[in-house]
């Protein structure tokens, strides 16, 4: 069979030696492109990885198909661990796979010096960076084994990453030189939808209930997965649940009966997926907003990767965002994160979850906003994504966003959302006569407005670039170099609405 797009050009430049960082979508065969090479060559190829599952799993089909392979993780008792080790030292395995916490142990260094490694893959690269959405510290270990194995060429792949998170990947793994394969985002099989929502349970059952296929649900916690599946149930729809929290003897015999269609929908948390080689998912459905875009486009992306019409649902509802913030900004401290570093992250993470609220609310064409994330150029519609088929009329905001430019200007950018548009509005509230909002030339200048059409001409100029959210729990609103083209421009503003 041919290679899949980006495999076989992947693959060369591994074969020549070559640091190569690989960018391919979930589903677009990441492990053929280290097993294939590291075959042709001499010695043992080490793959860092923090899916225990995933290790087992390739470990497992390596094996059925006569491959020598093994893996090293947390929960290994240290006489399991040193054997392991032991085996690869004397040349009785092709591939190792171990976790990034093993590679800072005394005894994995020790015995790494004395094999005779060919390739080094870092799976999950973008782990690495700190401007990543799942930074790891273990990671920064991976570039003190490059230093103990100067000659070894190293391969990094991932699935998401922004053209930031590329940048610092190649720096943290001491490239040689900057060489990066991108395989498109675009997913032309998948149609992206949000729904907004305050009946949760109603909308998903209906959804499940008009159109056929298997489904992924991906809820936030082990609790609600039962709550759902459960519910699903009573509606007459097969489902069960699916989390950390059960055995791994029930664990086997859920997700079999889901892989071989007896049961057709499994409400599951994020874990769910990674490595379940299943092509014929039909929808992927969030129950609850995720907190950034790499997550979702990760998740998303396991519904159909037999390329036939799937369908990428988001449940949205405004409790989505206050209860992210609130987990982000009150989580547990990390103990391998110093304060700062932590500060930071949290930082980063509330940008990324604004990044992500924006997605849940825009009129844009939902594959293109996704595809701009990543850096990637999209034409202004797909034609098959919700906004692009829903029943939208296109408005002239000009005059609307000079009175919110003007605002948020004479107010000296020291405000909220919330403050400008009750401003705008002329409302008479706590928060207005506070800070003395009514006592501002553009204090109702927006009057035949409500605050909700405000604000959805506020997250139309924030989705234009017009204006910006300042980092921090507390963000304001702040003006971009390009406010002062809407400000003086005689270009008309042109916004999507819904038709009435």
């Amino acid at each position: 069979p041919a290679f899949r797009p980006l495999q076989e050009e992947i693959i060369r430049s591994v074969c020549a030696g070559k640091d190569t960082l690989g960018l391919m979508p979930t589903g677009g065969g990441k492990s053929i492109t280290f097993q294939v090479p590291a075959l042709a060559m001499d010695g043992i190829c080490l793959v860092i990885t923090p899916l225990i599952a995933l290790m087992r799993d390739q470990v497992d089909n390596l094996r059925r198909v006569g491959i020598k392979a093994t893996a090293v993780y947390s929960g290994m008792s240290h006489q399991e661990i040193a054997g392991e080790l032991e085996n690869c030292v004397s040349g009785q395995n092709k591939f190792l796979y171990v976790s990034p916490e093993r590679i800072a142990t005394g005894l994995f260094r020790e015995k790494l010096q004395a094999m005779n490694v060919c390739l080094l893959v870092v799976d999950e690269s973008h782990c690495i960076s700190q401007w990543g959405y799942d930074f790891r510290p273990s990671y920064l270990h991976i570039a003190d084994i490059r230093e103990q194995l100067p000659s070894v060429p190293v391969l990094a792949l991932t699935a998401t990453a922004t053209p930031e998170v590329v940048d610092d990947i190649q720096g943290r793994l001491l490239f040689q030189e900057k060489n990066v394969f991108r395989k498109s985002f675009v997913r032309p099989n998948l149609a992206y939808i949000v729904r907004r929502t305050e009946d949760k349970l109603g909308t998903l059952a209906y959804i499940l209930g008009k159109v056929p296929g298997t489904a992924i649900v991906y809820a936030r916690n082990r609790k609600l997965t039962k709550e759902v599946a459960i519910f699903l149930q009573q509606s007459g729809i097969s489902a069960d649940f699916f989390h950390a929290g059960l055995s791994r003897e029930e664990k086997a015999i859920r997700q079999s009966r889901w892989k071989n269609n007896e049961c057709r929908v499994i409400v599951a948390t994020n874990a769910f997926g990674m490595g379940i080689d299943k092509s014929d998912v039909r929808f992927v459905i969030h129950y609850n907003m995720p907190k950034d875009l790499e997550s979702y486009y990760q998740e998303a992306g396991r519904a159909g990767r037999d390329g036939a019409p799937s369908s990428c649902i988001l449940l949205y509802s405004g409790q989505d965002v206050r209860t992210n913030e609130f987990l982000i900004t009150h989580s547990e401290p990390r103990e391998d994160l110093d304060p700062r570093t932590a500060e930071q992250l949290r930082e980063r993470d509330l940008q990324r979850l604004r990044q992500m609220t924006g997605y849940c609310r825009t009129r844009r064409c939902l594959r293109q906003y996704i595809l701009h994330y990543f850096g990637e150029h999209a034409p202004d519609t797909c034609s098959a994504c919700y906004n692009c088929l829903h029943n939208f009329e296109e408005v002239d905001v000009s005059r609307d966003a000079k009175a919110i430019v003007a605002c948020i200007a004479k107010t000296g950018q020291h405000f909220g959302v919330g403050v400008i548009a009750e401003t705008l509005c002329g409302a008479d509230t706590e928060r207005v006569r506070k800070y003395h909002m009514d006592r501002e030339d553009t204090y109702g200048a927006l009057g035949q407005l409500t605050q909700k059409e405000v604000q959805e001409r506020i997250r139309f100029l924030l989705d234009q670039g017009v204006l910006e959210l300042s980092p921090g729990q507390y963000p304001v609103l702040r003006l971009t170099e390009r406010a002062e083209d809407v400000m003086y421009g005689e270009s008309a503003l042109q916004m999507k609405t819904l038709r009435e």
